[in-house]
């Protein structure tokens, strides 16, 4: 399958929903189908057709238990997606770094402001460490 064909399958709000559903791990169609049919008013057989077509494009696999079938997250065609994003990727990552960045800062700004409190007088002075805050790479 082509990267495109799986950004076509992955276009379709349903199925995107249903990915995201088994993404936590594996689900009973009927599962799948209560809370989809739920969310976005359809019926069991349009689910039961997204659910074919995640199947043959190779998102998703699908195994037998008893009368139920289970199905799961076939992680390769997402790979295929994922490596069409990677020329892109450099208008966006930056921001995240960025957002990780701050984020961590404010964590070490409430941290000192948590120690200042608990120890008005002795080591409120004291910088909190990198060990702390999550890594980043400082490199572009």
């Amino acid at each position: 399958m082509s990267a495109m064909h799986a950004l076509d399958i992955l276009g379709d709000p349903v199925r995107r929903r249903i990915l995201e559903l088994l993404a936590d791990g594996e689900l009973a169609a009927g599962a799948i189908g209560e809370r989809v049919q739920r969310e976005f008013g359809i019926s069991q057989p349009a689910v039961s057709q997204h659910l074919k077509v995640l199947r043959e494009a190779g998102f998703a696999r699908v195994r037998p238990d008893g009368a139920r079938r289970l199905y799961a997250v076939e992680p390769t065609a997402l790979q295929a997606a994922d490596a069409w994003f990677e020329p892109f990727r450099r208008f966006w990552q930056p921001h995240l770094d960025a957002l990780g960045t701050e984020l961590a800062r404010g964590r070490r700004r409430r941290l000192a402001e948590d120690r200042t409190r608990e120890h008005p007088e002795g080591d409120a002075g004291q910088d909190v460490t990198d060990a702390e805050a999550p890594p980043h790479d400082e490199e572009e």
